[in-house]
């Protein structure tokens, strides 16, 4: 072949491919942006004698990773916020808080945001009071979002420049949300899902340079974790067209499947221009999401029987069930996909009564999604293979639920939450995410915690999830992630023909001892065969 048939051709790697004909390999070419052949090094490079190569030097190479439910521009503004992660009480929230205030007083219109406490992990578990954080800031206003960004934590100059405090104070909750009360019937200052938009929808937004800033990070920490997709888990017209000035400007290294929110208008913009499919591949729009619940974290979760730690309360159902299963018919009739985040057994039982029903409608459903599946009853899950369900759902989360879950849902109930290998089992497409910035972003963190997941404390000493083999979890994070987006036949393998996004890592996924995965470093990610990060000595040309 002459020189000019390839533009690159990488040898001497490990490659795992994603692909059933051709799982492993040592080489590929690529041409135009595409993988051109793939295949044994030798075979390759006499078959492109004159390509430019790359010699991968025995690492690891993967298809790039799709990160299959994260929020770009969430992700974005919380780098770029108060890190509360990891904090171990009030006081320790308003030290983190101090600190960044003391490094960055601009871009929230004069609000101090954060994001990232967590009341399970403190030292003395409970939700937090308006009253830690009017001692530090008694003027400035104070928005703090839990880290599933399903409660948000507000001082009081923050109640009183939007709600008002004695207004809050006297009203009934939203349906859908709580407000929480100390023992004198008084907001405390922590709002539960729906109750959050009395004070998120009277906060100055930020202006577009702002959010022009927080884009460029998030995309810059997409490539540095070898994400090279990433489904956009309810995006409003505005995030849409700030994607598309992106990239039309060169400026948007990622492919993004958008998922409208199903609340916004985008819905029905694009119920008249139709979806959207970008010609440079990095941006579709065919899809719509809803909520149906909250997290389990805040008990926001809906469940068919009380939680174990709280034997008065189901969470929240956020829909009037006529109303939902005539929202996701309107959603499947417009011809478009419904993904719908249900996390208790009650919301994902609600979820797939909707979808039964849409089904009977005169279009099929196109591959509805349900997003997280966290705790769903064995009985629903035989289901999931009738109705055609993908389980998006985000390994990572139970690592991070570890300490509490297990108390929150009780033995019985835990035996059939972060039930991965049973949904695959019952014919469900696992799709693998996230939840970004409710969970970091990175993909081998969530890939390591469904291979090893973590075991509940002693006496029993059980794993909270069935070990999911490496293969399947990797195709859960690469081609099973393209699925869900319709786009299997263009990624999510290295496959000739398909666009040439893959990640270069340190070590070997298929061989490393399970509790040094999440010691896996990317060495470099390439979107359409060309280079977007590269950590030293990899080439950067």
């Amino acid at each position: 072949m002459a020189s000019s048939s390839a533009d690159l051709l990488v040898h001497s790697g490990q490659i795992y491919t994603v692909d059933a004909h051709t799982p492993t390999a040592t080489a590929f070419a690529i041409r135009n942006g595409r993988f051109a052949a793939v295949g044994d090094t030798e075979a390759l490079l006499d078959a492109f004698p004159n390509a430019p190569r790359l010699d991968a030097a025995g690492h690891t190479i993967v298809p790039g990773f799709i990160d299959a439910h994260a929020h770009l521009h969430e992700l974005g503004l919380s780098l770029c916020r108060a890190d509360l992660a990891g904090t171990s009480s009030p006081a320790d929230v308003v030290r983190r808080l101090r600190a960044f205030d003391r490094e960055e007083r601009s871009g929230d219109a004069g609000w101090l945001r954060g994001h990232g406490w967590d009341q399970t992990a403190w030292e003395t578990p409970g939700f937090p009071t308006r009253a830690a954080l009017d001692r530090a800031f008694p003027q400035r206003p104070v928005w703090l979002t839990r880290t599933d960004v399903h409660a948000g934590w507000a001082n009081t100059a923050a109640l009183e420049a939007t709600v008002g405090l004695d207004r809050l104070a006297a009203m009934d909750a939203p349906a859908g949300g709580r407000i929480c009360r100390d023992e004198a019937g008084r907001p405390t200052g922590v709002l539960v899902d729906a109750a959050m938009a009395l004070v998120e929808d009277h906060i100055p937004p930020p202006d577009d340079a702002r959010l022009d800033r927080a884009l460029s990070t998030a995309l810059g920490h997409t490539a540095r974790h070898g994400l090279t997709g990433l489904h956009d888990a309810g995006v409003d017209l505005a995030g849409i067209r700030r994607f598309r000035r992106r990239i039309e400007d060169g400026r948007f290294p990622l492919r993004v499947y958008a998922m409208m929110d199903g609340r916004a208008e985008a819905f029905a913009h694009f119920c008249d221009a139709g979806p959207l499919h970008h010609p440079s591949g990095r941006l579709t729009v065919e899809s719509v999401k809803f909520f149906a619940d909250g997290a389990l974290g805040s008990r926001g979760a809906a469940l068919l029987e009380p939680y174990a730690d709280a034997p008065d309360d189901r969470g929240l159902l956020l829909h009037d069930a006529e109303d939902f299963r005539e929202a996701v018919t309107a959603v499947v009739d417009a011809g478009f996909q419904v993904n719908t985040h249900a996390i208790g057994d009650r919301a994902n039982r609600f979820v797939l009564d909707a979808y039964a029903a849409a089904s009977a409608g005169a279009r099929p459903l196109r591959r509805p999604r349900i997003e997280h599946a966290q705790v769903m009853h064995p009985r629903d899950r035989a289901r999931l293979e009738d109705l055609g369900v993908v389980a998006s759902v985000q390994p990572g989360f139970v690592r991070s639920d570890q300490s509490w879950a297990p108390n929150r849902l009780g033995p019985e109930r835990l035996s059939y939450a972060y039930a991965w290998t049973a949904l695959q089992d019952a014919g469900a497409p696992l799709a693998f995410g996230s939840d970004a910035p409710v969970d970091p972003i990175n993909p081998l963190r969530g890939l390591s915690a469904a291979v090893s997941p973590p075991r509940v404390a002693p006496p029993d000493a059980v794993p909270l999830a069935s070990p999911l083999a490496r293969a399947a979890a990797l195709r859960a994070y690469t081609l099973g992630a393209a699925y869900a987006a319709f786009q299997e036949d263009e990624v999510g393998s290295i496959t000739p023909g398909k666009r040439a996004d893959f990640a270069v890592l340190s070590q070997d996924l298929m061989g490393v001892p399970a509790g040094r995965l999440p010691d896996t470093d990317v060495i470099a990610t390439y979107l359409d065969g060309r280079l977007l990060y590269a950590q030293a000595p990899w080439p950067q040309a």
